[in-house]
């Protein structure tokens, strides 16, 4: 585990998704309190406490106080767009990309997720848990943005279709439990009920 991100390997620069919109909590969502903390002010930390480069991928008009930020290349497209931006503006080979609607993720299990992908040739390192792919918490090396260019510009966004064969390397649900992390830390919050039990979670 990293102590700072003064300890962080040049290799990693990490993303934080926060483009998504919710009105269902009555706020942009990057904006909702959890624990005394915004939900985007959590997830900045835990990037930052695994890698030096940390930069928020959404409207500048709304992030650029907190980190630099990054915009989609092609706007509209959903988590897709924003780790297709995030890695055309990376110089690291790997890039960790994290949602900033998931408050219960741990620096333990991003070095983990980290320390998979080091050990990898994979162009993906994906946690899957039983409802599927966790694409929001992976980690994606800068030439996964090729075959992700090439889905957006024939219209296609969904990520996992691009999870395939010997590029992806996936972390199976017994690998997680294996290491001590639950499935349930992959769970976000779109709804003032979620987020009000993923606070009876801690976190």
């Amino acid at each position: 585990m990293y102590d700072a991100a003064m300890n962080s390997p040049s290799d990693l620069a990490a993303f934080i998704l926060a483009g998504g919109k919710s009105t269902r909590m009555g706020t942009d969502k990057a904006f909702v309190t959890f624990n005394g903390r915004t939900l985007l002010e959590r997830a900045c930390a835990l990037a930052r406490s695994v890698a030096a480069d940390v930069r928020i991928v959404g409207d500048p008009a709304k992030f650029a106080e907190f980190h630099p930020v990054v915009e989609d290349i092609f706007p509209g497209c959903g988590p897709l767009g924003g780790i297709h931006a995030s890695l055309r503006a990376s110089s690291s080979d790997l890039n960790l990309m994290l949602a900033v609607d998931m408050p219960l993720v741990t620096t333990g299990l991003l070095d983990y997720l980290i320390e998979r992908a080091r050990d990898s040739p994979a162009t993906v390192t994906v946690p899957r848990s039983a409802t599927g792919f966790e694409p929001l918490c992976a980690v994606y090396r800068r030439a996964f943005a090729d075959a992700a260019q090439h889905a957006l510009e024939q219209g296609r966004h969904k990520i996992d279709a691009l999870f395939t064969g010997e590029s992806t390397q996936v972390i199976s649900e017994d690998d997680l439990k294996g290491k001590g992390f639950s499935a349930e830390t992959f769970r976000n919050v779109n709804t003032p009920e979620e987020l009000a039990e993923a606070r009876s979670r801690g976190g």
